[in-house]
């Protein structure tokens, strides 16, 4: 007697020489297939544009309080503690991949002069209008661009301008080339290692290299800008109330001296007294004036100290090849899809089809 596991086994195997025989019989059709495919991935790899991309590695700075070396020199001015101010940011570096697809950081990308490789000097706003699309790319934006060409004859408009943008009211044009621009910048941060990698994907080499280098000068002055703000804000106030204590000083220095050169031979208790008082106040004037220009110093310090180090530890550069398409993997995959759809075709879709077609004729 046969076991059960055995007889399924030689079934399956007959099952499958059957399948491969059905192939076999039908390798022409499979091949006429494929061969389809072949040229359908080819058309297709031909159609799409040449892409460039640029990665640029930056590595920020360590979270470690930078501003602990200032405290001791800060409670000696009396301003308390120079790390004040210097905790937890609202703005760290992990967020760098969501400051980009903001609408201020998108517009001030867009407004960037960058070059092409034929020489031509352009703004991003007006370059992303000139990436080319695929064939079905133009064939599908057709119906919006006559739909928008015939409003336009109606109303009127005239081309957008980066100059005449309103973030309060974008227009759809402007709406576009936002989108456009965050399509082609892309920013991932690792949190382990702490590293930033920012892409950029354009038709142009020279242009995606100036684009890259770009947006990450772009994002180190947002975290500049954020971390030194506070900072900056109390410098210039102390910078303010100095210019104030040194013409009170003046001023004091200034009444003492014509005084003291009015009463010189004079002796009266009066005019002692009046001169003493003009000198204690000289001198505190003095005081107050010489405190507030160590603060000073203090706060040019933090300013100095809460300023973000970046290490770019992979810089931009003009590619030389493109990245995009890979026209040997589109050409391979259509193959192969083909070659899959095509025996699904003979082996089960034929027969399957038959079946249905045979079913509705017997209910007719």
């Amino acid at each position: 007697m046969i076991p059960e596991n055995k007889k399924q086994q030689e079934i399956i195997e007959i099952d499958l020489l059957i399948l491969l025989k059905k192939l076999i019989t039908n390798q022409k059709k499979v091949y006429k297939a494929v061969i389809i495919g072949i040229i359908t991935g080819t058309i297709i790899s031909l159609s799409l544009p040449k892409t460039y991309q640029v990665d640029v590695s930056l590595s920020p700075e360590s979270g470690i309080n930078n501003s602990s070396s200032l405290s001791g020199i800060a409670s000696m001015f009396g301003i308390g503690n120079a790390s004040a101010g210097f905790g937890e940011d609202a703005l760290t570096f992990n967020m760098f991949p969501e400051i980009v697809k903001t609408t201020p950081f998108a517009l001030e990308m867009l407004q960037i002069p960058i070059q092409t490789q034929k020489g031509d000097s352009i703004i991003l706003y007006d370059y992303l209008d000139t990436e080319k699309k695929s064939w079905w790319g133009y064939a599908m934006g057709a119906p919006g661009m006559l739909i928008g060409g015939i409003k336009s004859l109606f109303k009127g408009e005239q081309k957008d301008s980066i100059t005449t943008i309103d973030p309060f009211h974008l227009t759809s044009e402007q709406s576009g080339r936002i989108g456009m621009l965050k399509k082609i910048l892309k920013v991932e941060t690792d949190k382990k290692s702490n590293m930033t990698k920012v892409t950029i994907s354009l038709q142009d080499p020279l242009a995606a290299a100036i684009v890259a280098d770009s947006a990450v000068h772009k994002l180190q002055e947002y975290i500049t800008d954020y971390r030194t703000r506070k900072a900056k804000q109390d410098y210039d106030f102390q910078l303010s109330l100095c210019e104030q204590y040194k013409k009170e000083y003046f001023e004091a220095q200034q009444e003492y001296a014509k005084f003291a050169d009015a009463n010189r031979n004079v002796i009266l208790q009066t005019v002692t007294s009046e001169k003493e008082r003009l000198q204690k106040n000289l001198t505190l004037a003095e005081q107050i004036y010489s405190q507030s220009m160590g603060q000073l110093q203090v706060l040019r310090g933090k300013v100095q100290e809460a300023k973000p180090v970046f290490a770019v530890v992979e810089p931009a550069t003009v590619p030389l090849v493109p990245a995009s398409p890979k026209k040997m993997l589109i050409i391979i995959a259509f193959a192969f899809l083909a070659f899959v759809f095509e025996s699904a075709w003979i082996l089960f879709g034929k027969d399957i089809y038959h079946d249905f077609k045979n079913e509705l004729k017997k209910k007719d």
